[in-house]
């Protein structure tokens, strides 16, 4: 009896599910894959049991997969046709390892994902590179394409960039490191991208140095422009008529590149009146650049690190007429050029001064306890390689600055003295970092958090080892890069991500390096044991 009853339930819910596989079967003639996905669907209701996933509309599940981490998509996509095509689909994202074996793989690759508008394509600079074929190929798949990324591509050309341009005139990031092609493929690009927001430039060896230089811009993309970033070039200024003709530039930023800039930088503010921050790094600018400079009404970052040629009165004409800034960094290179002087102008000008960075310049109580009068809204200070700042400097911030929230000293001469000031001023304060200071110990910082339990103490003496990869303290690059979301890394064996094998490989080593310390401490002990036994 059990067994015909079970047997009818089964039989009317076939008879049930009837209709829709006849439904199914007729779709197969439109569509195979759809026809598929609805026997599928079939599968998955056994005696009554429904599977409410398979009734989730395709959005849903896209948001879904948009949630999970890039390991975790890439197992959804095993589960069934549905599932990998939807998570094809939701990809937005993609990065590539784009050595030469890839070219093959591009047709595949991006007939799943169809809707890719983010593109990383990196290579080993030790590997062969996709070449112009394969760029034209990705384009003509990808011309939805908004942000694109290249690195150590060199086998890419002037022509390549220009078919590109052609196919993704949608574009509105662009940035390229150590790649070999020159102007003209810069410059299709700016001819045919007028949504170009952002643009990154790093070591870009086609550009011929000199005077047969071809110059870059304006383009009709400069009228889109906000962000340039030029890195490591030896003929940057060739990039002179794009910066001149981005009129609605907020953000420039300059970094080892050679070149007189004085002589560009008249020009520059003269059309550019908008600009909001300025980053300059080891390039060849005056107190002449800086006057021009000041003329940016609207400037709020500025970062001076590494020019030697910058005085007290340049900073002070920055200062008299850019009443606006926020964030100033400096970093002096020991060239005692900038000092009280220009640190006190900024103080009596520019008292919306949030952030302040001081690397190689020996300020004095003096600029310090103007600058935290003046300056009620300073909430992230950093001290670094400075012989001036001891701990009468530092009792001077911890009475001043009320609203101080971060505090940074490194290789500065104080002692434990600054800890106890520190710990009965600063009311706001929640994160204090002292690193290379020989004179703080750590019954100093131990005492700092006991006093102080809501503050964040990190002390660092130096007789480590220190793995910073900074050369002056925590500086930006100001390369533009992607956002960190989950990507997929796609392609034959070969094509194995060169980056994270790089960085596990670094962890392995300072792994066994720190075993080796730990074997021969250990020995050592050892040893010592067994010479007092001897005795």
């Amino acid at each position: 009896m059990g067994q015909s009853v079970s047997t009818a339930k089964l039989t009317s819910h076939r008879d049930c599910n009837h209709s829709q596989r006849s439904t199914s079967k007729s779709a197969a003639l439109i569509c195979p894959m759809q026809a598929e996905e609805a026997e599928e669907l079939d599968r998955s209701s056994i005696d009554g049991l429904s599977d409410f996933i398979s009734d989730l509309p395709d959005e849903c599940l896209a948001c879904i997969f948009q949630s999970l981490s890039s390991g975790d998509r890439k197992q959804c996509s095993l589960v069934c046709r549905r599932w990998l095509r939807i998570e094809g689909q939701s990809h937005h994202r993609l990065s590539l390892n784009a050595q030469s074996d890839l070219h093959p793989l591009i047709p595949s690759i991006f007939s799943r994902f169809d809707a890719v508008t983010k593109l990383s394509l990196k290579c080993d600079r030790r590997s062969v590179s996709i070449g112009d074929e394969a760029l034209v190929l990705i384009s003509e798949r990808c011309q939805n394409l908004t942000r694109l990324k290249l690195r150590a591509c060199r086998d890419l050309t002037d022509a390549g960039m220009s078919a590109f341009a052609k196919n993704c005139r949608g574009l509105k990031k662009l940035s390229c490191g150590s790649c070999t092609f020159g102007a003209k493929g810069m410059n299709a690009i700016l001819d045919n991208c007028p949504a170009l927001e952002e643009l990154s430039v790093k070591r870009l060896r086609g550009i011929i140095d000199g005077a047969a230089a071809e110059l870059i811009g304006p383009g009709v993309a400069a009228v889109a422009l906000k962000t340039i970033c030029l890195k490591e070039l030896y003929n940057g200024q060739c990039f002179g008529p794009l910066i001149i003709g981005a009129k609605n530039l907020k953000s420039l930023k300059l970094f080892r590149c050679f070149g007189d800039w004085d002589k560009l930088f008249p020009l520059i503010v003269d059309r550019v009146t908008g600009m909001v921050e300025i980053h300059m790094e080891r390039i060849q600018v005056s107190d002449v650049g800086l006057v021009a400079i000041s003329n940016c009404l609207h400037l709020e970052i500025l970062h001076l690190v590494k020019t030697p040629e910058c005085t007290n009165a340049g900073l002070g004409a920055i200062a008299e007429k850019c009443k606006l800034l926020k964030k100033l960094h400096i970093d002096g290179w020991k060239a005692n050029r900038i000092g009280d002087q220009g640190l006190i102008a900024v103080a009596k000008s520019c008292p919306n001064l949030q952030e302040l960075v001081l690397i190689g310049v020996n300020p004095t109580k003096l600029s310090l306890e103007i600058l935290a009068s003046n300056c009620q809204n300073l909430e992230r200070l950093a001290l670094c390689g400075s012989d001036t700042v001891g701990d009468a400097e530092i009792s001077c911030i911890a009475v001043k600055c009320i609203a101080l929230k971060k505090l940074c000293i490194k290789s500065c001469p104080v002692s434990d003295h600054a800890m106890e000031a520190i710990a009965s001023g600063c009311p706001n304060l929640n994160k204090v970092k002292v690193k290379k200071c020989r004179g703080v110990t750590s019954d100093g910082a131990d005492w700092l958090r006991a006093n102080r339990g809501s503050l964040a103490v990190n002390l660092d003496t130096g007789e480590h080892l220190d793995v910073s990869t900074s050369d002056g303290g925590a500086q930006d690059n100001g390369v533009v890069e992607f956002p960190p979301v989950p990507a997929v890394q796609i392609g034959a064996p070969s094509i194995a991500s060169s980056v994270m094998r790089g960085r596990s490989t670094s962890f392995k080593l300072l792994g066994l390096f720190n075993g080796r310390s730990l074997v021969a401490c250990t020995l050592r002990r050892l040893a010592n044991s067994n010479g007092s036994s001897r005795s």
